[in-house]
């Protein structure tokens, strides 16, 4: 009996240095949670890598417009190329200044095999900020990018969208509500500059 008191108050004096030892990793693991920074994939650097690709590489891309079901075309001069996408250049897609703003969710969707990021809004967004959500798409297999969608609404209320396939094309659609207040495409640009 004598023997066995000492080796309870061994145990109960471990038991007890273990929990202390929990409560401060605890402790830890929460003020690093805390401290985390949120990091959104660069979209905006991204297009303006892919636009300073296309310029590195000589192509003039085709445009494609379609506008009352009438298609034009025509090429895109170079120097054009950022003023034809500055709607979607601005504001800045990174976690700099939008963490406050939106939240990421990520998961692998199978159905397209991606791993998709969407960036929605934490809370409503004032009427003046324009950009209303963005996902990117990643191949699971190569971590490359392989498409973004953007939405974006206008000051007089359309509704803007650019998707984004990577070395290939984009698109830029402009949807409006008619009289009734039905949604209608108003405008559809298309660039390409993989032939």
């Amino acid at each position: 009996m004598k023997f066995l008191s000492p080796l309870i108050i061994l145990a109960i004096i471990v038991l007890s240095c273990n929990q202390e030892n929990n409560k401060t990793n605890t402790v830890a693991d929460s003020t690093a949670a805390d401290t985390e920074q949120v990091s959104f994939f660069p979209v905006t650097d991204y297009l303006k890598g892919q636009l300073a690709e296309i310029r590195t590489k000589g192509i003039n891309p085709k445009k494609i417009s379609i506008v009352n079901k009438k298609e034009d075309s025509s090429w895109v001069k170079i120097e054009d190329l950022d003023s034809e996408l500055a709607m979607f250049l601005t504001p800045v897609i990174d976690s700099t200044n939008l963490a406050s703003l939106f939240t990421e969710k990520k998961f692998l969707d199978q159905t397209i095999n991606a791993f998709t990021f969407t960036y929605d809004p934490v809370k409503p967004l004032p009427d003046s900020f324009l950009l209303q959500r963005w996902d990117v798409y990643v191949d699971p297999v190569s971590n490359k990018v392989k498409r973004i969608y953007i939405l974006k609404k206008t000051i007089d209320h359309k509704t803007l969208q650019l998707t984004w396939q990577s070395d290939m094309w984009c698109k830029m659609v402009t949807i409006a509500d008619d009289t009734k207040g039905n949604a209608k495409v108003e405008k559809e640009v298309t660039l390409k500059w993989d032939f």
